[in-house]
């Protein structure tokens, strides 16, 4: 038993992680309960805040402004939500995906991402072999379990879910729906986030056709992407989606898709990034940085291929 009375974290993650405790090292950490939450107020004045912020500094994105905005809404003003939170990000990169999830994360808890109350995953970093898969759904359900226990209001964060191996994320299944308590445990406070890198081509394809088909960028409509993005995601063999009881079962309340970026949002992005470094806002240097970026397609040039990823280490170049 951990400090406190809670289990320490080898207890929490299950027996498959005590036999192989080099597999522990890059867990989340499971801290004791602090006296009080560590966690922000949760409101109408943590939405209005983050509504602002994503106005102001998320650039091209309007559709997620409007789907992350109403999710978060909805559950943070509903006292008893019927289930957890759960949304789904998909875009290339560089659109804004870990940006957005780290804004929403650092707008519901002090400290951000680095609150005990928040956990991230990573595939590559906390899945890596296929062979124990069976050992990492009993070692995930452990792990929600046992920090659910510990704070109702936890989020948790599943980044590349494209590189997932499939039937792995069903486990926590349990955890997703609008049961009143799972294993002991009350959950439909908590959020869960899933973000890939698949259906973003399909985004792409989508967005440039309604492009030339001059319909405006705020004109797309979640209906535009929705076929392109399940055909991409959840029946693709190599996603962690595959056949998946989340998706059979609907339980992602918000598919948020994140458009390619044009060469003007680029330019956005370098002026934010010259601020944070301090550094002059030149407009010889904006532009230089910006068409140092690649573009597709090869005809129009018209997005960047990597969105705003690499601008910050372009910038030194200019400098």
């Amino acid at each position: 038993m951990g400090t406190g009375g809670h289990r320490d974290p080898a207890h929490v993650a299950g027996g498959a992680i005590r036999d192989r405790p080099h597999l522990l090292a890059s867990w989340p950490r499971l801290l004791p309960m602090a006296p009080a939450f560590r966690l922000r107020p949760h409101g109408p004045a943590s939405a209005r805040g983050l509504e602002f912020d994503l106005a102001t500094n998320l650039v091209g994105q309007p559709l997620v402004r409007q789907q992350v905005m109403k999710g978060l809404r909805e559950f943070l003003e509903n006292p008893n939500p019927v289930k957890p939170l759960v949304m789904s990000f998909h875009g290339s990169t560089g659109t804004g995906k870990t940006y957005v999830s780290s804004m929403l994360i650092r707008y519901l808890f002090q400290k951000g991402l680095q609150s005990p109350y928040v956990h991230h995953f990573s595939p590559i970093v906390h899945f890596p072999h296929a062979e124990l898969i069976e050992q990492y759904k009993e070692s995930l359900k452990r792990w929600i379990q046992g920090n659910l226990t510990i704070c109702g209001r936890s989020a948790f964060l599943f980044d590349e879910m494209d590189k997932m191996h499939p039937g792995l994320i069903d486990v926590i299944i349990p955890f997703l729906g609008p049961s009143w308590v799972v294993y002991g445990t009350n959950y439909r406070k908590a959020i869960f986030i899933f973000i890939s890198n698949a259906g973003g081509e399909q985004i792409n394809n989508v967005t440039l056709a309604l492009w030339r088909a001059r319909k405006d960028r705020e004109e797309i409509s979640l209906q535009d992407l929705e076929p392109a993005i399940s055909k991409a995601v959840f029946e693709n063999p190599q996603s962690g989606f595959w056949k998946s009881g989340i998706i059979n079962e609907h339980l992602i309340d918000f598919v948020v898709p994140f458009l390619p970026l044009k060469h003007h949002h680029v330019k956005q992005c370098v002026i934010s990034e010259l601020v944070q470094q301090g550094l002059e806002v030149r407009p010889g240097v904006v532009q230089e940085v910006a068409d140092s970026i690649p573009y597709f397609p090869e005809e129009e040039k018209l997005f960047s291929s990597t969105g705003c990823k690499t601008v910050a280490s372009r910038i030194s170049f200019f400098f």
